[in-house]
């Protein structure tokens, strides 16, 4: 959750986030902070930084818009309802989730008494979608391999 509200200080987003100002925000956040524009040395690195933050943020707040997670929702479901928890990774409010199918989604908020349930149900994946996988901010983190 720190990072979802350092990412939206960054890019002075209130509220949901929607893409079209999200955009527009990052290209002048870009314009802005081009390593380019500085002469002075130690300007120049904080620029790069800083234009890597951007370019970091900008991904991550894409990833947990509205708008991504519509157009997404119908393989979404199809993960959490067809394919099994592979592999889990718990780290202060973040529960990283792995699933047969390859794909990996990142729940924030997810606290430690939770994950204990989680990892020690008689079905991760039952107990994933009654109080996990349809309740907590998520985003994909990592894509399927894609096999030749």
């Amino acid at each position: 959750m720190k990072r979802i509200k350092e990412y939206k200080k960054l890019f002075k987003i209130e509220g949901k986030i929607d893409l079209k100002e999200l955009k527009s925000t990052y290209r002048s956040l870009v314009k802005e902070w081009h390593p380019d524009k500085f002469q002075d040395e130690a300007k120049k690195e904080e620029a790069e930084i800083i234009s890597t933050q951007i370019i970091d943020g900008n991904h991550f707040l894409i990833s947990i818009a509205p708008e991504t997670k519509e157009a997404n929702l119908e393989a979404y479901k199809r993960t959490i309802t067809e394919f099994q928890v592979a592999d889990w990774h718990h780290k202060s409010m973040l529960l990283e989730v792995t699933f047969t199918d390859g794909n990996t989604y990142e729940y924030f908020g997810v606290n430690r008494i939770l994950f204990g349930k989680f990892v020690n149900a008689k079905s991760m994946n039952n107990f994933g979608k009654r109080n996990i996988f349809n309740s907590f901010l998520y985003r994909k983190s990592k894509k399927a391999a894609v096999m030749a």
